[in-house]
């Protein structure tokens, strides 16, 4: 969103039979919303309209705060608004695009991206966001050009060049290189954008195949990042334990059920193969995706507030309806739910879980190399990234003992050395028919929104397995523990 303000400030030299009251109202507003106090800034929002006021800033700015609070269908309305009122009104085309980017509509959101450039050409946000959509779209020349445009407006836009290093570029033009390797890139810069640059170079460096440079690279980064975003791997560990202790504890009888739609929860390490197997997964058209959502905590966090008299599997399937989601089958790919695995079992009627897992070192090495928004904060550490790797594989296994028949192994490296017959073991355990369609994840053209949105565009391939060899002496910390543990004494060999 831009300045708050700036095109009502246009509009106020051109039309100056503005009531004071309106300014008043419109001015706190602004000033409430600069300043991060989103529920000030709503509440004189809402009066403005409710007097019957019209200003597209003032629609557009409630619009994003209202989707940010989920209120998706009151902000599309609220930014139609704004456009019927002022139709030259960029911001407003760009926020809705960003909403119907949110719920799948990439083609509509396309549209209006591009819309919001015709009516402000140097409209960066706008130029980056369609560049990332164009990459979910499969459309990736047309990403390219659309983050060099961003280079081209602001060359110290950091996130373009992220976003870049991630495409398959062309060579053609490496002006964007040049400038990302030089040491006047990091003059002056914040600590945040200099790991992201750091990063950067890693993957570009990582597809010429110069891993030497790429690890120090990575290894700059996230020791900056880790300074900045302190691990998690502490209290993830903690959390797993403590829901274990929970799932162990004597089953409360639940009075009733209710006829639960089939429930498919996909666990497991981030880039563990989670999104391809959910793309695989959603080209069944009876499928609703729900992604990385947080529903099962938040019910989870209700039913044990009620003192356990909740039917978790009923407050569960109330909040997928709340987020527009009625299909008769759902996947969750949450993995931290891996946590959650024994409430899942044994709450939820009709739920299957679904465990991803691949090589530690190649999981390992996958995830350091990823720039995680949040949540993943012991990414940035190789030690803590393989305790938690080993954390979840041990609170699986408990799990498995006791929920076997609910719970499929899903091995990435099988995966994507012979699809056919791992997709079709899975269908057959999910009890689901066989299509070809299931061969070709690369087709489906859902959002994607995780770190994996560029590699899930490719047919299926192995290209990654064994890619920890590259990087064998940054991970020798890794190595180290794991082959302390039996089942990986031999990993090396």
């Amino acid at each position: 969103m831009k300045g708050f303000g700036e095109d009502y400030k246009s509009k106020k030299k051109v039309s100056k039979k503005i009531n004071p009251s309106q300014e008043q109202i419109i001015n706190q507003a602004f000033h409430f919303h600069s300043k991060g106090n989103i529920l000030e800034a709503a509440k004189y929002y809402k009066y403005f309209i409710d007097q019957g006021f019209k200003n597209q800033s003032v629609f557009s700015n409630y619009g994003v705060i209202l989707t940010n609070l989920g209120k998706l269908q009151e902000a599309e309305l609220l930014y139609g608004k704004a456009i019927e009122f002022y139709p030259k009104h960029s911001e407003a085309y760009y926020n809705l695009g960003n909403l119907l980017n949110k719920l799948g509509k990439l083609q509509e959101a396309e549209l209006l991206y591009r819309k919001a450039i015709e009516l402000n050409p140097n409209y960066i946000k706008a130029h980056y966001n369609l560049g990332l959509l164009l990459s979910n779209l499969d459309k990736l020349q047309d990403a390219e050009f659309s983050y060099k445009k961003v280079i081209e407006l602001d060359p110290n836009y950091t996130n373009a060049y992220y976003s870049l290093s991630l495409l398959k570029y062309s060579d053609k033009n490496k002006i964007w290189k040049n400038q990302l390797f030089s040491e006047s890139i990091l003059n002056n810069r914040s600590k945040e954008d200099q790991f992201k640059i750091y990063f950067t170079r890693a993957n570009i460096l990582h597809k010429e195949k110069n891993f030497k440079e790429s690890s120090k690279y990575l290894t700059l980064a996230n020791q900056l990042k880790l300074i900045l975003y302190p691990s998690n791997s502490i209290d993830l560990i903690k959390k797993s334990r403590s829901l274990l202790f929970d799932s162990l504890k004597e089953e409360i009888i639940q009075k009733k059920y209710i006829k639960t739609p089939e429930s498919i929860f996909i666990v497991g390490m981030p880039r563990s193969g989670s999104t391809l197997l959910e793309s695989i997964l959603s080209m069944n058209s009876e499928v609703d995706d729900l992604g990385e959502c947080e529903i099962l905590e938040q019910s989870f966090h209700d039913y044990k507030k009620s003192n356990e008299e909740l039917n978790l599997a009923e407050r569960y399937w109330e909040k997928i309806k709340d987020h527009d989601k009625h299909s008769n089958k759902t996947t969750n790919k949450n993995l931290y739910n891996y946590s959650y695995t024994g409430i899942i079992a044994s709450k939820i009627p009709n739920s299957k879980i679904i465990h991803c897992y691949r090589n530690p070192l190649d999981n390992i090495l996958s995830i350091y190399r990823a720039n995680f928004q949040q949540g993943n904060q012991y990414s940035s550490s190789l030690v803590d990234s393989t305790n938690v790797y080993l954390d979840q594989e041990e609170i699986m296994s408990k799990y498995k003992n006791r929920f076997r028949s609910k719970i499929y192994d899903l091995n990435y490296d099988d995966l994507v050395c012979n699809p056919k017959k791992e997709i079709k073991s899975l269908l057959n355990w999910l009890g689901w028919e066989w299509s070809d369609a299931y061969l070709s994840p690369h087709l489906n053209r859902r959002a994607v929104f995780t770190a994996s949105r560029v590699e899930v565009r490719s047919p299926i391939n192995s290209k990654s397995i064994g890619g920890w060899k590259n990087y064998k002496d940054m991970l020798k910390p890794s190595i180290e523990i794991l082959t302390k543990s039996e089942r990986y004494r031999n990993l090396l060999s």
